[in-house]
């Protein structure tokens, strides 16, 4: 296995990869969650949608408390 491969590990699947984006609502990324998750999100639409809409909604709660 080549050390890319060893480093990044697979590919992120649609579940992982909302509950991770959900997760980074509430703390930072790590390096390697940051580019699983921007390859993930850069070939799947849908991730996209659910990474647009949870940052809408943080959006939304932060206007709405102040």
């Amino acid at each position: 296995m080549n050390p890319i491969s060893r480093l990044l590990g697979h590919w992120l699947a649609c579940k992982e990869a909302t509950r991770l984006i959900s997760q980074l609502q509430d703390r930072r990324a790590t390096g390697i969650e940051r580019v699983r998750l921007q390859w993930h999100v850069a070939a799947c639409d849908a991730c996209t949608h659910f990474d647009k809409q949870v940052g809408l909604l943080r959006e939304a709660m932060r206007r709405y408390k102040s």
